[in-house]
């Protein structure tokens, strides 16, 4: 089995379990960007993407993080977010199978690693765009503080700077920088505004600011053998997000983008 075949074999296992527990659970969820993508253009996987990317408004969000760990006891699954792994750096929420170990293509830390679906909250954010610069600055520059104190960087070489320090002081002025990011994320979700951005996109700002019937009328759809949520607006999402979604990038573009090494079950594969 080929490395690209078996992550989506592995993916595809994670997303059951998180449709499972949103199902269970009445919890609202929805496929973004290359996810969306591909369940549209492929009913499936986009054949050299590997990553699954899912995305909730944070009171599903929150609920979903606060049932899940109960759920995955005694399972090789692990819900890693900035609490409940101190060198884990990002914003959102990643589900790995513990079973499997990747390294990652510009994407070297200390966090826990193994095969994942990303799960990203939609924060409720204000209409005018002076305050949204204003308040995502403020955003970059914690994320920024955090990745550097914790010794992201993007390739591996001997001069690679670790964390300052594994002490208990280091992880403590680290979770106070996380805190901070996590309250700008939350300033504006008791309000009554009717957009919702993903802070962590990989996107240009205005990409994943989606509007309140984006973001909740959702259809099924198919993805490889299974159903799942997507916006019912997915058409005016994609062309936002790739503009004409429909086309197929060139064939030297058409290549994986993250996952460098993967070990499952102590083997690897290529």
């Amino acid at each position: 089995m080929s490395q690209i075949s078996e992550l989506h074999r592995i993916e595809l296992n994670i997303l059951k379990l998180v449709v499972k527990i949103c199902d269970q659970h009445h919890i609202k969820y929805f496929l973004i960007g290359g996810s969306l993508l591909g369940a549209i253009r492929h009913n499936g996987f986009i054949p050299w993407d590997d990553d699954v990317d899912i995305g909730m408004r944070r009171d599903d969000y929150d609920r979903f993080a606060s049932i899940a760990p109960g759920l995955l006891q005694h399972t090789h699954y692990f819900m890693q977010t900035a609490d409940t792994d101190p060198n884990f750096a990002f914003s959102y929420m990643k589900l790995i199978d513990t079973d499997t170990y990747i390294e990652e293509r510009n994407n070297v830390n200390d966090a826990k690693k193994g095969v994942f679906v990303d799960i990203f909250p939609f924060d409720k954010v204000p209409r005018q765009p002076e305050i949204r610069r204003a308040v995502y600055s403020r955003f970059r520059y914690f994320d920024a503080r955090i990745l550097l104190r914790l010794g992201y960087n993007i390739i591996k070489t001997p001069f690679r700077k670790d964390p300052e320090t594994n002490d208990l002081n280091h992880y403590m002025s680290v979770a106070k920088l996380k805190e901070k990011r996590e309250n700008i994320m939350r300033l504006y979700n008791h309000e009554p505004f009717h957009h919702y951005k993903n802070y962590a996109s990989q996107y240009a700002y205005d990409k994943e600011v989606m509007s309140q019937a984006e973001i909740t009328e959702l259809i099924s759809h198919q993805f490889e053998d299974i159903k799942v949520k997507i916006p019912e607006a997915y058409d005016r999402i994609l062309r936002r997000m790739y503009d004409d979604y429909m086309t197929l990038p060139p064939e030297k573009d058409q290549k994986e983008k993250h996952v460098d090494v993967l070990i499952v079950n102590g083997k690897h594969i290529d």
